[in-house]
């Protein structure tokens, strides 16, 4: 019975059809999940395929352990060693392929608000011919005339999309602060223990942040050197401070009156892991100390231990960095998000103050709409209208398919990259991390000086 129910909710992810099958033993699962589920799985796929090409530890075991594997190599025309099927270039194919199967389902489901039409039945089913669909394009991009200009033209295109896809994680990030300084702010006029609430957890925040600074300060800085880290931990900390007292100042507080600090604590303490993360990812530098050995600065000591065992390191690191990427896509695609980013907004009025204020009860969880319509294994949740913007959900993976090829290939410093020293440091992804960094401090300050400076205009944070 269990590998019944097993097989049953494998259905139920593959499509509303196939859980239509299943026996009545399997848990409900929604179709919009599903669907969703079913498309992440798919980036995953394409992404754990990235990983592998950028891996010489999987070619060398492959060239060692495949009969005939240069026979083979050269039967695919992939070269004497298949040494067109892996390096950057094979992932920026690859990653072509993904970012047009994803861009070719934006297209297709624009505004699309019905889930009964024909476009909305093609977005929530036929997951083979989809699948085909989409290994015929990672496949097909590996026949594209002309392959060294494709890659240079690729290579801004997907630096581009890479960076809007930091930049909507990060303009996420504000409006989620804004909206949870404003609903809990709306708690305060019937419970006063709502500033309790908003107190403690500016503190606790604000003591993140600052602990953070310091302990960076003290591993990845020296008395003597470490010049570059302690300009840029000053900065940072400089940083926070300016939002911090921005956030508070009569003529900000005059035109927001939900401004506050627990936004700009948040917004303080995403600048601080990521001041950590870039700092985490520069190159060591190594010099000669007095006895003529090579000693490495400016790095926390604490940890080099750690290093050791390589494999264990980049699997781990490549495993949550997936997973983050992916619950970035999967919590930006919600109705409330979209209409975030094209500037809709609730009616402060209805505001009511929850400790889980981002599960609305107006959303997609509602319990009317788990009741519309149920089968066997799944629950037609869509019935009256979409529960999220299929075309948006497929732009997010889009730019999504974009940052994993950069991220993948070490962003500028491509041409020496591979996955077994994607963790040991790069100029590229530090110095993308630290303008990641000031992006966040810039949105965050434009939201409060906008009002100031657009005084005629109305603004929703």
């Amino acid at each position: 019975m269990s590998a019944q129910c097993c097989a049953g909710q494998l259905a139920c992810c593959c499509g509303s059809a196939g859980c239509s099958l299943c026996c009545s033993c399997c848990p409900k699962i929604r179709q919009s999940r599903s669907t969703r589920f079913m498309y992440a799985l798919y980036f995953i796929l394409v992404s754990v395929l990235c990983c592998v090409m950028m891996s010489q530890t999987v070619a060398n075991e492959m060239k060692e352990h495949i009969p005939f594997f240069e026979d083979i190599c050269k039967g695919i025309k992939a070269g004497d060693t298949c040494e067109k099927l892996v390096g950057y270039s094979a992932v920026y194919r690859v990653c072509f392929g993904m970012a047009c199967f994803f861009f070719i389902f934006c297209l297709l489901t624009y505004n699309i608000n019905n889930s009964k039409s024909c476009r909305a039945y093609i977005h929530n089913g036929f997951w083979f011919f989809k699948l085909l669909l989409l290994g015929a394009m990672c496949s097909g991009a590996f026949f594209i005339p002309d392959q060294e200009t494709f890659l240079n033209a690729w290579r801004y295109v997907g630096a581009t999309g890479a960076f809007l896809f930091i930049g909507i994680q990060l303009f996420l990030l504000v409006d989620f602060a804004h909206k949870w300084n404003k609903n809990w702010t709306a708690g305060t006029a019937h419970n006063k223990l709502w500033y309790a609430s908003l107190a403690l957890v500016t503190l606790i925040m604000y003591s993140i942040a600052a602990g953070g600074l310091i302990l960076m300060a003290v591993f990845y800085t020296q008395k003597d050197g470490c010049m570059e880290n302690k300009i840029l931990l000053g900065v940072n900390g400089g940083l926070c401070l300016l939002i911090s007292l921005v956030a508070i100042s009569p003529c900000v507080q005059n035109r927001q009156p939900h401004s506050g600090l627990l936004q700009s604590g948040l917004i303080s303490c995403y600048v601080t892991y990521l001041t950590f993360s870039a700092l985490s990812s520069k190159p060591e530098e190594v010099v000669l100390d007095e006895h003529g050995k090579n000693i490495t600065i400016c790095v926390p000591n604490l940890g080099q231990d750690l290093y050791r065992d390589e494999n264990l390191v980049t699997g781990l690191g490549t495993t949550l960095l997936f997973a983050c990427i992916l619950y970035s896509c999967l919590t930006s695609t919600t109705r409330s998000s979209s209409d975030a980013l094209q500037g809709r907004y609730a009616d402060p009025e209805l505001e009511v103050a929850r400790c889980c204020f981002c599960f609305s009860p107006y959303g997609e969880d509602t319990e009317e709409q788990q009741n519309l319509k149920e089968g066997p294994g799944v629950i037609y949740d869509e019935k009256r209208s979409t529960v999220y913007s299929y075309s948006y959900f497929h732009g997010v993976f889009f730019l999504a398919s974009l940052y994993v090829m950069m991220t993948v290939t070490n962003w500028f410093n491509y041409e020496s990259a591979n996955i077994e020293t994607f963790f040991s440091g790069s100029w590229s992804i530090f110095w993308v991390k630290m303008a990641s960094c000031w992006m966040c401090v810039l949105l965050y300050l434009w939201t409060l000086v906008a009002p100031l400076c657009c005084p005629t205009r109305q603004f929703y944070v």
